[in-house]
């Protein structure tokens, strides 16, 4: 499995969890604490989750950091995110780019754009940490 099919793979199996979280922290968290505080409690388990889900891919994988294949995995996972968050909330919300972009410069905005900067980060970090443990 090459770096685009397993980004591919890796951003589905996140985002199916990041779905069924977000709902919760929307729908449950948001209302009670606060949105920026609903996404710092939803974010250390969503990398947790990625960290894991990529973890298993890359260990079904050809993906390896010295062929640079690791960014791509994430670089791919990444765009495939952020094209899902535009498509969902366009199609789901009746959002445009510009609500996009505008939510980024709010503080839950910002962390989760951390976070989705953690999530295409993880097979790189995932791929030297193995790498440095001898695995190929």
């Amino acid at each position: 499995m090459g770096a685009i099919r397993a980004g591919a793979i890796y951003f589905l199996i996140v985002f199916a969890i990041g779905f069924v979280l977000g709902s919760a922290r929307v729908l449950l968290l948001e209302p009670r604490i606060g949105a920026l505080a609903a996404v710092a409690i939803e974010l250390p388990v969503m990398l947790a989750a990625a960290w894991i889900v990529c973890g298993g891919i890359l260990r079904r994988s050809q993906v390896r950091a010295r062929r640079g294949a690791d960014l791509g995995m994430g670089a791919v996972a990444l765009l495939l995110l952020l094209a899902a968050e535009f498509a969902l909330g366009h199609f789901g919300f009746g959002r445009d780019m510009t609500a996009l972009f505008a939510a980024y410069g709010t503080s839950p905005g910002l962390l989760g754009l951390a976070g989705q900067i953690g999530f295409a980060a993880i097979p790189a970090v995932r791929c030297r940490w193995l790498s440095s443990r001898g695995h190929p």
